[in-house]
């Protein structure tokens, strides 16, 4: 049987719950293409089975924040989905902050396993700064999720080098996450 992956593009193109915006890029953008990589890449594999949150560009989840991150765990939990990552990217005041981060509900748990992964074949990969995995039990996508969950911070859309690795590396941050899904599975690449 195929695991079932949840695959949450992080906020919506427009309106309420849009994301960060950088160097005239835009989180919502970059979080729904390297979703979108990362789906084909799962939907290629046998093992797995995958959904998205946002099946096109221009759809908006829920009619204002809350409702829209709560539609986004109504789906992955009534699937029901084995794993949800969601995908973000983040931004900081100071433009000086950059790296990767992965964050979870609760430390030594199977999502912390998967993130550790998901991290460090980021960092080797696209060569970000490695800001560990951190635990934040506020985050709404964590704490109501009913399968291990993680939220992926890919990089600062803020910083300017991070920035250009959000801009012209999607694909390989979709293959990183995917690799990382691997590596915490114990599989091989097909």
């Amino acid at each position: 049987m195929a695991i079932k992956i949840f695959i949450d593009q992080g906020h919506n193109p427009t309106g309420f719950n849009a994301g960060a915006e950088g160097f005239g890029l835009r989180e919502q953008d970059v979080n729904y293409n390297v979703g979108t990589y990362l789906a084909e890449m799962l939907e290629d594999d046998y093992r797995f089975e995958v959904r998205t949150s946002r099946t096109s560009p221009d759809q908006i989840l829920g009619f204002n924040n809350s409702s829209s991150l709560a539609e986004r765990v109504r789906m992955a939990n009534e699937w029901p989905a084995d794993y949800f990552i969601s995908i973000h990217s983040n931004a900081n005041d100071n433009p000086n902050i950059n790296g990767t981060e992965v964050y979870i509900y609760k430390p030594n748990t199977q999502a912390n396993w998967l993130a550790e992964h998901i991290l460090e074949n980021i960092v080797n990969i696209v060569g970000t700064r490695n800001n560990s995995v951190r635990v934040n039990p506020s985050l709404y996508v964590l704490r109501s999720t009913r399968m291990p969950a993680v939220l992926v911070e890919l990089a600062y859309i803020s910083n300017y080098e991070d920035n250009q690795k959000l801009r012209y590396n999607q694909d390989d941050f979709a293959y990183a996450i995917y690799r990382g899904i691997l590596q915490y599975f114990g599989f091989n690449e097909l």
